[in-house]
């Protein structure tokens, strides 16, 4: 069941869409709007904007848009009713008890039973850390010279070495052992029962980017294996969609990401001022963590281990950057092994300039090459330029490709002609082209409207009156809602011509009212036309008066394509014909 519409525009109009959707997307301001990086699509040149008069956002260049609220359901991946609720909580508002099906009801219970365990769990572990028993765990993480006021923020704690311990104490606080056991904070079998998941271990608390706790990872304080365990996944916890930090990250006001290899890495950086820092959780770097870091920054730089493990694992990471359109550089931390190491023998300030040179991810995938060749063999220099070719192939922009192939030939000291012919012969053996890569088709409504003038009028008429209340006083005679052709536009039409005659203009508002997803985008698009594109070719007037008669012409010719028409309808065609002459005639007043 739906939320009554005036709880609805209560959250939506207490939420701000700048603040929420800048939480989630770097935004900068461009005039009356702002424009980042659209988190749904792959894009290296911001079409993304966001519209703070309107509180609409809108992408140019997949289609995507709607309110605060649909910005909510499509990134958090939630339900209408999640969304409202979740930005219900952000604003203080209480709504109103919804009506959910028995299933519904069993796994909102389920899952938010779940967050309840974690975070007592949480809080359990944090104390035993500062009691007696946990002086094992705290002696460690004093040893790796982390701070009080750090250790609070993670909200580091420590596992006690009774196998059964957090069981007992969860079952007090009343989960049942099924409760437990579907968190991931325990184990069972026939011969002990229930029992901890972690034991003598410092715990590492994971936050999603709301701050909740949905899952742990555990540093054994002895010799038993494996060294670090992680929570399993749950339905509160799909590793490879988190990364561990973020949740501070992505306010750090930074412009870039750093991406390490482990917890103390992270909360090492952190403490030294570096609180971009993430790390993937106990597995390597996923293309759904890339997907999740791209809604935030554009740059990555890697701040792996520099022994072979630690290089081939940015290799992997830098795949999976380059795929997912981002950038990414490697940072040089020889001859230390990790970030934690490196701060502590040289300091906040080396480690920047580390950070100020780090490397081009395609020029360390050079030089990682290179140790397979002796370049001071004319031989060894050939096959490896040959493979150099092979990897510059792969640049599918053209722009991107010619400044790589320009860069290497200079670092290498080869003619570029040579390098490029190779790169050409090999994109044709392998049966391709050596040719930009088409960008992606608009989306379907977006081709729709280019091909239909009818639509593109009836858009830009919605748009110039949203944006000109006044005028709808000199069109109202003349434009009827009938004259908007699409059910969208006419619904849209409907409410704005209600709003403006009632004083208030509210686009933002009308989103939620279409419960369909494309639904809501068009809607956005209406509200996201440029109208300064028409006011370069002529005079407002002018371009407004060709608006309406186009609008007026179209649904004309709708009517008049309509077979087996009625008597009354072919004596309505003529009639509107009449009128469209009259219409031509019209001077309209448009303020500047």
């Amino acid at each position: 069941m739906r939320y009554p519409e005036e709880i609805v525009e209560e959250v939506r109009l207490r939420n701000d869409i700048v603040d929420v959707i800048g939480s989630s997307v770097r935004l900068t301001r461009k005039g009356s709007s702002y424009f980042g990086l659209c988190p749904f699509h792959n894009e290296k040149s911001p079409s993304f904007s966001v519209s703070p008069s309107k509180q609409i956002f809108y992408c140019f260049g997949c289609g995507v848009g709607g309110n605060v609220i649909s910005f909510v359901m499509k990134y958090e991946n939630y339900t209408f009713s999640e969304a409202v609720k979740f930005l219900a909580d952000r604003a203080g508002i209480k709504l109103p008890e919804v009506e959910y099906t028995k299933e519904q009801k069993e796994r909102e219970n389920k899952r938010l039973r779940i967050l309840e365990a974690n975070r007592e769990a949480a809080t359990y572990f944090y104390y035993n850390l500062r009691g007696r028993d946990g002086q094992a765990g705290l002696n460690y993480l004093k040893g790796r010279e982390l701070s009080e006021e750090t250790m609070k923020k993670f909200g580091l704690g420590f596992s006690l070495m009774q196998p059964d311990d957090l069981v007992k104490h969860l079952r007090s606080k009343g989960f049942s052992d099924e409760e437990i056991r579907e968190s991931g904070l325990a184990t069972f079998d026939e011969k002990r029962g229930l029992t901890d998941k972690f034991w003598n271990r410092v715990m590492y608390p994971i936050q999603d980017i709301n701050h909740r706790v949905i899952a742990f990872g555990g540093r054994v304080m002895s010799d038993a294996k494996p060294k670090y365990l992680n929570s399993p996944e749950t339905m509160v916890f799909d590793k490879s969609r988190n990364l561990y930090g973020l949740n501070f990250a992505r306010t750090s006001r930074k412009d870039h990401f750093i991406l390490c290899e482990g917890y103390m890495d992270v909360i090492a950086m952190h403490q030294a001022g570096f609180t971009e820092a993430v790390a993937s959780l106990g597995t390597a770097f996923t293309p759904g963590q890339a997907t999740i870091l791209k809604r935030y920054s554009h740059d990555v730089y890697l701040a792996y281990d520099s022994d072979g493990a630690g290089r081939k694992a940015a290799l992997r990471a830098i795949e999976i950057l380059r795929s997912s359109g981002m950038s990414g550089k490697v940072i040089n931390m020889t001859p230390y092994k990790d970030p934690d190491e490196f701060i502590k023998a040289l300091g906040t300030e080396e480690f920047q300039k580390r950070i100020d040179e780090a490397e081009n991810s395609f020029f360390f995938e050079l030089r990682m090459e290179e140790e397979n060749f002796d370049l001071s063999d004319p031989d060894g220099r050939t096959r490896f330029l040959k493979v150099a070719a092979e990897k510059l192939v792969a640049f599918e922009d053209e722009i991107e490709r010619e400044s790589y192939i320009t860069a290497v030939a200079k670092k290498y000291s080869v003619s570029y002609e040579s390098l490029k012919n190779q790169v050409v012969s090999l994109a044709a053996r392998n049966g391709g082209e050596y040719k930009p890569i088409e960008k992606p088709k608009p989306t379907d409504f977006s081709k729709a409207d280019r091909e239909d003038a009818g639509l593109v009028s009836q858009r830009l008429l919605l748009t110039w009156l949203c944006e000109q209340p006044s005028l709808y006083e000199q069109i109202k005679d003349h434009i009827k809602l009938t004259d908007f052709t699409d059910p969208v536009y006419q619904k849209v039409a409907e409410w704005l011509f209600k709003d403006i005659e009632e004083g208030t203009v509210n686009p933002g508002a009308y989103v939620s009212r279409f419960e369909d997803e494309e639904e809501q985008a068009v809607c956005a698009a209406v509200f996201n036309t440029k109208l300064s594109e028409i006011e370069g070719e002529e005079t407002s007037e002018k371009a407004f008066g060709d608006i309406v008669y186009k609008v007026k012409k179209n649904s004309i010719d709708v009517l008049g394509r309509k077979p087996d028409q009625s008597v009354e309808e072919m004596m309505a065609v003529l009639n509107a014909k009449k009128e469209l002459e009259e219409l031509k005639k019209v001077t309209y007043r448009v303020s500047q």
